[in-house]
C-alpha cells in the first residue's frame, strides 16, 4: 500500500461551540477524563515544541503531569529544551488521541513551578527514577551507555531513599496558554475545530473554524 492511499473516515462523534465549556481548560479536563475512560495509550504524552536560537522550531514528546490554571511538566532545566525555554518561553502542545478521533492543540509561555511543587512532584516518584534524575546529563553527548549505567550503578550505592534530593537542574514548568484548539475527526475530512483565544481583556472566546 503507497503512504497517500492510507485514510481514514472519522465518524465516532461531533463537536459544537454551543456544547463546549466557556473556559478551554474546564473543556481539555472534560476530554481528558474521557481519555482515560477510553483507555487511550500514553494519555498524557503531548508534542511539545519549542523555538531554538536561530529562530527554528524544535519538538518532542513529554508527559502532562498535572492540570491547573496551566499545563504541568517536569525536565531537566539544563537539556535542550530547558535551554530553549530559557531563550524563548513560548511554546506550541498538541495532543492526539486516535482511540477519540481527537486532538487538542495549544499555544502558551512556559514558567517554573516552585521549588516546594517541584519537590512534592520529585518526591511522588520511583527512587529509580529520582536516581535517573541525577544519572542524565540530559541532551549532552555521551560516549555510550554504559557511562549511563556505571553512574546509575555508582549513584545508586551512594543514594537511598531518605536522603535523596532533588537535583537543582531538574524541575517543572507550567504552561500558561493564551489559544486552544480542541478537533473532532468527521466523516469526507469535514472536520469539527473550536478555537479558544484570550482577549486582551482576559476573556476567552470560541469560533469554530473550517476544517
Amino acid at each position: 500500500m503507497k503512504i497517500s492511499d492510507i485514510r481514514i473516515d472519522y465518524a465516532l462523534k461531533s463537536l459544537d461551540v454551543k456544547d463546549v465549556q466557556n473556559m478551554p481548560l474546564e473543556q481539555f479536563r472534560i476530554w481528558f477524563e474521557e481519555a482515560l475512560e477510553a483507555k487511550v495509550l500514553e494519555v498524557n504524552a503531548m508534542n511539545l515544541a519549542t523555538i531554538q536560537k536561530d529562530g527554528t522550531p524544535n519538538s518532542r514528546i513529554v508527559l502532562l503531569k498535572g492540570i491547573e490554571d496551566g499545563l504541568i511538566f517536569f525536565t531537566n532545566y539544563q537539556s535542550t529544551k530547558g535551554i530553549e525555554l530559557a531563550q524563548n518561553p513560548n511554546v506550541a502542545v498538541t495532543f492526539f488521541w486516535a482511540e477519540l478521533e481527537r486532538q487538542v492543540r495549544f499555544l502558551g509561555k512556559v514558567e517554573k513551578i516552585s521549588p516546594k511543587d517541584s519537590d512534592e512532584y520529585f518526591y511522588s516518584r520511583p527512587f529509580s527514577s529520582q536516581v535517573g534524575a541525577w544519572v542524565s546529563p540530559q541532551s549532552s553527548e555521551i560516549a555510550d551507555r554504559d557511562f549511563l549505567e556505571k553512574k546509575e550503578t555508582e549513584l545508586g550505592n551512594n543514594l537511598n531513599p531518605e536522603t535523596i534530593k532533588r537535583p537543582d537542574h531538574w524541575g517543572g514548568y507550567k504552561i500558561i496558554i493564551h489559544q486552544a484548539e480542541f478537533w473532532q475527526g468527521r466523516p469526507s475530512r469535514l472536520h469539527d475545530r473550536i478555537l479558544y483565544r484570550l482577549s486582551a481583556t482576559g476573556d476567552w472566546t470560541k469560533v469554530r473554524l473550517a476544517p
